[in-house]
């Protein structure tokens, strides 16, 4: 197979970034995070956070200016995604409807397996690159994030500026929520999925991913999240 082109490679590299479970860069996974169902993947250039397994699953998040995610595969799934997080250090509001500059302690993104439904030629042709450089890894045709971070005055939901119109981002606390307190979310995915992407079928979910972005401002972060179960609503 002949090589493939610098530019389609630097093309995937920026698809295969902000796509959920497709990493472009896949990182080495500690064994207690692997146990956990865990995998983790990062970007180019930037140095990755700890990520650290606690009970059910959850996950302790912590360093400064840095920024990776990790990502579990779902088999199945109820309407209601429900977790628990708390952000006791974190970057400042930044606006997260923009490319550059848009930190944010924490978010857990759903992947869905199906398509938005006003999808076009061109999208679906990048995603396709996108999949051929994950290889057996299923990628998700859309997604949508829940964050704690922003200003808190972005749209909701906003489109994500990263994944040409596949994904949708709540911010559900913004950077300036309180510290050192749990908050408690309830999800309904069906219902966000068809507001979002104004479609009537909800796909299935296909994976889910928590991240942390705090290259940017260089702040010092220390998130945890955990219960994260889905369950009817």
């Amino acid at each position: 197979m002949a090589p493939m082109p610098p530019l389609i490679r630097a093309l995937c590299v920026l698809l295969l970034a902000p796509l959920l479970g497709a990493p472009a860069e896949r990182l080495p996974t500690p064994d207690p995070l692997r146990a956990a169902g865990w995998q983790k993947g990062g970007w180019p250039a930037i140095k990755p956070a700890t990520f650290e397994a606690l009970p059910d699953g959850g996950l302790r998040i912590t360093g400064v200016g840095q920024g990776s995610f990790v990502w579990r595969s779902v088999t199945k799934a109820d309407a209601c995604l429900f977790w628990r997080w708390r952000v006791d250090q974190g970057p400042p509001p930044t606006p997260l409807d923009r490319k550059g500059g848009d930190d944010r302690a924490i978010a857990i993104t759903v992947g869905f397996d199906g398509w938005p439904p006003d999808a076009g030629f061109f999208q679906k042709a990048q995603f396709t690159m996108a999949q051929s450089m994950a290889g057996d890894h299923r990628l998700p045709r859309s997604m949508i994030a829940y964050v704690w971070g922003g200003t808190g005055q972005e749209p909701r939901p906003f489109s994500n500026p990263y994944v040409a119109g596949l994904g949708k981002v709540h911010v559900l606390r913004a950077a300036n929520a309180p510290r050192q307190q749990w908050f408690d979310e309830k999800i309904d995915l069906g219902r966000d999925w068809r507001a979002a992407f104004r479609g009537s079928t909800v796909p299935p979910v296909l994976e889910i991913m928590v991240g942390t972005d705090v290259d940017d401002t260089k702040a010092r972060l220390d998130a945890r999240i955990e219960r994260i179960r889905f369950a009817p609503c």
